[in-house]
Formats: structure tokens, C-alpha cells, sequence
């Protein structure tokens, strides 16, 4: 009885030791396995902030929040860019959940200077400068109006506020300095401003990478990514994640671009109007298509046009077809129809919840605007100079018919015979329709104004294989 007691208990104290040292053994496993390594995303912008830099800092941000990233690294080398894009990229910044950092590799101008600053930190190259703000016209590349200049200078300022100040307690004393002096961004803008021991009146502020890390615009000096995430974000064992834009976002940057949009709309106007003027659907019916695709289809699929704008914009056009091919004269259907292609167009460039622009930010707007009254005015233009071109004396001479057809052995004189002829219009003439002479249909054009279905018409010329005709 004791033996096989004793023996139960060794047995027993044999299973614990095994139990503690299993135990013992995997907590050791465990305590050596690696640590979570801490998650880097970085974005690299390296050419003009432009339509295609926003896409992928926005794309970026969106795929480091999917990551769950710890940081998120712009690697920045920029000599400016348009506004708008600026704006829209700086405030994405301030308001992403994820902190976003900045490596300025060797410049960060103008544009480039207000996401810079926008970012939580700032980190520089030997050598980089940051500053020269002032924003310019393109065209010419002279200083742009105050009103622009006044706008600008208040971003800045407000974009180097939003990170607030430090406290600072000396003693029994108290003060509060702002960790980016907003003084010196809006000195990066506007050359009047003057402060002590830092720029002079007349002068736009550009400061090096010494001069940025004394004045508080520069939290570190750096020739690697590596030695910003490991020597002053602190992240010994990290995974760097790199944004790799895809065919169909450098495709979408291009297609999106404010310029080309206004050329979409250029051509989508110009090629309605020129279709309007000839019967049948040829190349101007195909261009304005192929640029109304090219103008929507990147918007809808970015999630900005809508099911209901689209429809805004096709019900335009009926509207406007209506009114010439339909409604004699032009009244509240044309007009309504122009309006209604111009809210589409516009709509479709913003990011509102049909009337609702609550989340629309006033840039985006006065942009599309512009966007759209460019494209349009560059129709009109487009129209005028084509029309005044195309014939005998233009430049397009060359591909216009403008042989002499009455001695051409190929034309039916029977056509020159309707000249002086009368007879009545089968359609609308806008200018161009079908009439009736005599026994049969002929394919003619308004010579003055519009003529109304059922008119009697007079022939007045055959020229370039076409009739004229004028209303009795």
C-alpha cells in the first residue's frame, strides 16, 4: 500500500515537472518570437503638383489606412504645382487619422512648400530649400493678382496654425510659441513682409535645410528614409510599404487634368454644334461621343458623377435636339437644355450628394466652373475659327470642295436646272433638311434663316454638290 502510493506520487511529480517545463519552454518560444514590426507607407511625388500627384497622395492615404500603418512617409521633390491640387492635398494631410511625415529631397517650392507644411513633420536633405510660395500665372509666369496672392498667404498661414503651439514653462513663467511660426510661411508668399534676423521687405522667403531646422520649419536633417523612421520617428523594426500607381491612375491623373477636361468639353460642344449643321451622323457625332466617354467614364468610376448627372446631361442634349429638330425658333427648350448639359458637366466634377455640397470644398467648385465655361468658350472659339476657315479661302482649302463643278463631266447638270425652281420644304430646315421640287426630294440648306416644314422654298444656287434655298 505505501509502495504504490509512493510510486502514484512520483509519477505525479514526474507529470508536473514535464507540465512546467512545457509550459516554461513555450513562454520562451513565445517571449523570442519577433514583435509586431511597425507598418511605413510611403508615397513619392517627384514631378509638378498636378491632377495626377493628388490621385495618388489620395490613393496613398486610402491603402495605408487599409494597411493599418503606423506612419506615412512623402517622399517630396517638387518646384510647385497648380493651387487647387495643393489645397485639396494639403487638407487631406491635416485630417488623415495617420500621421503624415514629410522627406523634402532637395525641393519643396511654392505648391510643394504648403504640403510640407501641412505635414506633421518635416524632414530635409543637405541642401533641400523650402519656400518661394507665391503663386504665379502660368501663362506668363509674372506674379498672379492679390486676390490670389491674399488667398494663398491665408492658407499658408492657417495650414501653419493648425499645428499649434508649444508650452513653455521657465520658473514661475509661462509662454506659448507656435511650432510653425505662421509669420514665416506667409514671409514664403508675400515678399512685403519683414522679420528680424530672417528675410527682408521686397524678398520671398526660401529657406535652406540649416536655416528651416532653426526656425522650426525642419525637425531634422536626413539622407535616407531609413534615418528618419529609425533616428527620429523612433521605429527600430518597421516594413516599409511602398504606393505603386497603376497604368490606370496615371491614366485617370491625365484624363482628369482641369486642361484636358476643358478640351473634352471643347469637343463635345464644337462636335454637337457642327453635327446640327449637316444631315445625317458623321465624325462630328463620333468625336463629341468619344470625348463624353472620356470625360465621364474616369469621374463615374472615381465615384464623383453620378447615375443622376449623367442623366442631367443626356436629357440636355435631348432637350437642345428637341428645339432645333422639332420646336421652331429657339426658346425655353434650348435653353433649358443648355443648362441642363452645363450642370452636368459641372456636377459631375464634384463630390456633392446631389444638391448637398456640404463636403465640397469652395476650390473644387470654383474649378469646375472654370473647368466647364473654358471648355464651352473654347467651343464657341473653336466654331468661329473653323467656320471662317473651312472654304475657298481658309486654310482648310485643301480638304473643302471648291473645284468649279459646272464644267465636271461627273455632275448631274440636272441639279443646275433646279436653280430658280420652287417647291416646299419636307422637313425643318437648321440649317440643312429635305425638300421637295417638282417629283422629287433633294437634299438641301438654309441659305439665310430657318425655314419650317411645309414652306414654299425657291432654289437659289447649287454649289459644292449642295442646294440652297431660301423661303418664298
Amino acid at each position: 500500500m505505501y509502495s504504490h502510493y509512493k510510486y502514484m506520487n512520483c509519477k505525479s511529480m514526474r507529470n508536473l515537472f514535464f507540465l512546467v517545463f512545457f509550459s516554461f519552454t513555450t513562454f520562451f518560444l513565445y517571449a523570442q518570437e519577433e514583435k509586431p514590426r511597425a507598418i511605413i507607407y510611403e508615397i513619392h511625388i517627384n514631378s509638378e503638383i498636378n491632377t495626377t500627384s493628388r490621385i495618388y497622395l489620395s490613393n496613398g492615404l486610402k491603402e495605408a489606412d487599409a494597411l493599418r500603418a503606423d506612419a506615412v512617409l512623402l517622399h517630396l521633390n517638387t518646384y510647385g504645382g497648380t493651387l487647387v491640387d495643393a489645397d485639396s492635398m494639403r487638407t487631406a494631410i491635416l485630417y488623415n487619422k495617420i500621421p503624415v511625415y514629410v522627406f523634402i529631397d532637395n525641393n519643396a517650392a511654392s505648391a510643394g512648400a504648403l504640403i510640407s507644411i501641412a505635414c506633421q513633420g518635416i524632414y530635409m536633405r543637405p541642401g533641400a530649400s523650402i519656400g518661394a510660395a507665391t503663386v504665379v500665372e502660368g501663362a506668363t509666369g509674372g506674379q498672379a493678382p492679390d486676390k490670389y496672392q491674399s488667398y494663398m498667404r491665408s492658407m499658408i498661414r492657417a495650414t501653419a496654425e493648425a499645428h499649434g503651439k508649444d508650452t513653455i514653462i521657465s520658473g514661475r513663467d509661462t509662454t506659448y510659441r507656435w511650432i510653425r511660426d505662421p509669420n514665416i510661411a506667409e514671409a514664403m508668399v508675400d515678399d512685403r513682409i519683414y522679420i528680424p534676423n530672417v528675410i527682408d521687405s521686397g524678398k520671398t522667403l526660401t529657406l535652406t535645410s540649416q536655416e528651416a531646422l532653426r526656425l522650426g520649419y525642419c525637425d531634422g536633417i536626413a539622407n535616407t528614409e531609413k534615418e528618419i523612421i529609425t533616428e527620429y520617428l523612433g521605429y527600430k523594426e518597421y516594413k516599409l510599404e511602398e504606393y505603386k500607381p497603376s497604368f490606370y491612375d496615371k491614366l485617370k491623373g491625365f484624363l482628369t487634368n482641369p486642361g484636358f477636361q476643358a478640351i473634352l468639353i471643347m469637343i463635345i460642344v464644337a462636335g454637337i454644334y457642327f453635327e446640327l449643321q449637316s444631315p445625317g451622323i458623321g465624325f462630328p457625332t463620333i468625336a463629341a461621343v468619344t470625348a463624353a466617354i472620356l470625360y465621364f467614364t474616369p469621374l463615374y468610376m472615381d465615384g464623383l458623377a453620378q447615375n443622376w448627372e449623367l442623366i442631367v446631361f443626356i436629357l440636355g442634349i435631348i432637350l437642345v435636339m428637341l428645339e432645333i429638330f422639332v420646336i421652331p425658333g429657339f426658346g425655353i427648350t434650348g435653353i433649358s437644355g443648355i443648362v441642363l448639359i452645363g450642370m452636368g458637366l459641372t456636377f459631375a466634377l464634384l463630390d456633392n450628394d446631389y444638391f448637398s455640397f456640404k463636403q465640397v470644398e469652395m476650390p473644387d467648385i470654383t474649378r469646375s466652373v472654370l473647368t466647364v465655361l473654358s471648355g464651352i468658350l473654347l467651343s464657341f472659339g473653336i466654331v468661329l475659327w473653323l467656320s471662317s476657315r473651312i472654304g475657298e479661302k481658309g486654310m482648310f482649302r485643301k480638304i473643302a470642295l471648291t473645284a468649279n463643278l459646272e464644267s465636271s463631266e461627273s455632275v448631274d447638270t440636272n441639279d443646275f436646272n433646279l436653280v430658280g425652281q420652287k417647291g416646299k420644304a419636307m422637313t425643318d430646315l437648321r440649317p440643312s433638311g429635305k425638300v421637295y421640287i417638282g417629283n422629287g426630294i433633294y437634299d438641301a440648306v438654309s441659305n439665310q434663316v430657318f425655314i419650317e416644314s411645309g414652306s414654299n422654298v425657291t432654289v437659289v444656287k447649287f454649289e459644292n454638290m449642295q442646294l440652297y434655298v431660301e423661303p418664298i
